[in-house]
């Protein structure tokens, strides 16, 4: 046996082994329901991970798919295409809001590339003498080196040491624990202000009302990753928006091209300046497909108000879960609802319950054996809402 290890691949599949097994293989979509092959419809609760806001085949952005595929997909970024400052002006507009700045936008293919981005400005922000960051335990930001490093969960570290030393992590919420890690080589503070891969968890207002008063007083770059909670889907186009957060930097995918690979980094004027000619770069960043796509997301977002929907419908989410008595919190913003299974009540983990839930047509995923998470579409409705919950509660 070689030293590393029985290396034998699977011979049952020709892909690599990094996912768990499929038992559903979906065929279809349409608005809030998937079908298989063989015709089972299933309530998605789920959204490709908090990625098909508007729906499943959302019939403008198929048409937009299918019109500029016809004219122009890829030219490369030596050259602007017709949608690359008409959606970076759209996205940076979204983020500062009523604030009088402005910044910059950097088109990626991903939330880990926009993180990667993200990082990389910082890093050259510092010049070199300032170059460490500062994550949360519980966080995700992707799986690159330097990503799966920022990322503050030890057990995705494990087959990937040594990873890249500039990250330190506090615990989430606890400010005295923050300011424990800075020192004169700290050049920013990362944080998702929901962390989704982590059971949709938050802190308190008065956590966010003391970070902002930390990064200024140390001179920190404060960036902000809404690649789960933007767009949208915590009732406010970003999460950072509920916590009167001014960030420095701003990175987002998922829910951005509604399943069209593409994320951003939005960066402040003013650390955008650091950034020169050949710092950066992405073959298929920026494409006008893919922005095309972004361009018609954000416009049908802005039109029907999905911030405001989200919000609502949120909170009656909440509510119906809370009053089935099965979980022992409920908790989230918006479209984006963690639920922690009440022992009582419940003799089977979360991720039985999650089978158990697929095998009753619908879709939900659990963060760990105690929670369960639900982001559905942006545009569901109260009826498919009630009819999820009644699936849970058969499902149990």
């Amino acid at each position: 046996m070689s030293v590393l290890g029985d290396q034998t691949p699977s011979t049952d599949s020709y892909l690599l082994d990094t996912y768990p097994d499929s038992k559903v293989h979906f065929v279809r979509g349409k608005d809030s329901y998937l079908y298989d092959e063989d015709g089972k419809q299933y309530l998605d609760f789920l959204g490709g991970i908090a990625v098909t806001a508007l729906g499943h085949a959302n019939d403008e952005i198929s048409q937009v798919i299918s019109a500029q595929s016809a004219k122009l997909t890829h030219v490369s970024n030596y050259f602007e295409n017709e949608y690359t400052q008409k959606v970076a002006q759209k996205l940076n507009e979204k983020i500062v809001g009523s604030r009088k700045e402005s910044g910059k936008v950097f088109f990626a293919n991903s939330g880990a590339e926009a993180n990667e981005c993200a990082i990389k400005i910082a890093k050259r922000y510092g010049r070199g003498s300032k170059y460490k960051f500062i994550t949360a335990l519980g966080s995700f930001h992707g799986r690159t080196l330097a990503t799966l490093a920022a990322t503050g969960q030890s057990a995705k570290h494990e087959n990937f040491l040594p990873l890249p030393d500039f990250f330190n992590h506090f615990s989430f919420g606890n400010i005295s624990s923050l300011k424990e890690q800075i020192n004169t080589e700290t050049v920013a503070v990362m944080i998702e202000v929901i962390q989704g891969e982590n059971g949709v968890r938050t802190a308190d207002q008065a956590f966010f009302d003391e970070l902002k008063d930390v990064v200024e007083e140390n001179n920190l770059l404060l960036i902000v990753d809404e690649v789960q909670t933007g767009m949208c889907r915590t009732g406010k186009w970003f999460g950072f928006q509920h916590y009167g957060l001014n960030p420095d930097i701003v990175t987002m995918a998922k829910a951005l091209g509604n399943g069209f690979p593409v994320g951003a980094c939005w960066v402040r004027d003013k650390i955008a300046s650091c950034m020169g000619k050949g710092d950066h770069g992405s073959t298929f960043g920026g494409q006008p497909l893919a922005l095309s796509v972004v361009d018609m997301v954000v416009d049908i977002m802005q039109r029907d108000e999905l911030d405001e929907k989200a919000s609502k419908l949120g909170e009656y989410l909440v509510d119906q879960l809370e009053s089935t008595g099965l979980f022992s919190e409920v908790r989230g913003k918006g479209l984006l609802v963690g639920a922690d299974l009440n022992r009582d009540k419940i003799s089977i983990n979360a991720y039985e319950l999650v089978e158990k839930c697929l095998e009753n047509g619908l879709v939900i995923n659990a963060t760990s054996d105690n929670t369960i998470r639900l982001a559905p579409a942006l545009i569901i409705s109260g009826e498919e809402i009630n009819e999820a919950v009644s699936r849970i509660v058969e499902s149990v």
